[in-house]
């Protein structure tokens, strides 16, 4: 039994079937440039960051032979990548291995609502940073007011300060692994292959290749 249509107009096959596929184009168009642009941006910064990440990774391992702990902290969507780092660092995302000692200073619910917003890393890091620990900041733009607090806190504990960052350089770090990405999109992407990349060479340096 056929039921009267409530007034819509009914496509027909072949109108529904062409609006798929220009949709389908579209989509696939945008896809395939942003995949495109973020691999030719990767490739480009081989170069210029094979270095810069070698370094960090020798810091950092060095840290963690001496019983010292990975302190990171990032800001608005770099505290996303800070909380990724601590926990590829903590829990291993290749072969089983032993947890590594790592903190991500997150934003703290039970801090007083009066508490500047400028101190949100700095006031737990008194707390917790030691000297010889490291202190690994992320931003993928600006530096943040609370990023800056945390590395001068970082200095005044004698712990080791390394700065990922985009084209704004921190003076505040010790060591700096530097992002010229065109867009602040590019910048997060390619952060977020220099940390996962970081965290690799660091399994490899302390539990070797095959572990």
């Amino acid at each position: 039994m056929n039921l009267p249509s409530a007034g819509f107009a009914q496509p027909s096959e072949t109108q529904d079937c062409t609006t798929t596929k220009r949709d389908t184009v579209d989509h696939y168009q945008i896809i395939a440039e942003r995949f495109q642009n973020t691999l030719e941006s990767a490739a480009m910064s081989v170069d210029q960051l094979a270095d810069p990440i070698a370094s960090a990774c020798e810091l950092i391992t060095q840290a963690l032979l001496q019983d010292r702990k990975i302190i990171s902290c990032g800001a608005g969507v770099d505290a996303a990548l800070s909380q990724l780092f601590s926990n590829s660092l903590l829990y291993s995302l290749g072969e089983e291995r032993p947890a590594l000692p790592a903190i991500s200073l997150g934003w703290d619910a039970g801090a007083s609502p009066t508490a500047p917003a400028a101190h949100r890393f700095s006031h737990t890091l008194r707390a917790l940073g030691q000297e010889g620990d490291v202190l690994l900041t992320i931003s993928s733009a600006e530096p943040d007011p609370s990023v800056i607090s945390a590395l001068e806190v970082a200095g005044e504990r004698g712990m080791t300060t390394v700065a990922l960052c985009n084209a704004n350089d921190i003076p505040d770090a010790m060591f700096s692994i530097t992002i010229n990405g065109t867009t602040r999109r590019t910048v997060v992407e390619l952060h977020t292959m220099v940390l996962q990349t970081l965290c690799e060479l660091i399994e490899a340096s302390l539990f070797g290749t095959g572990h």
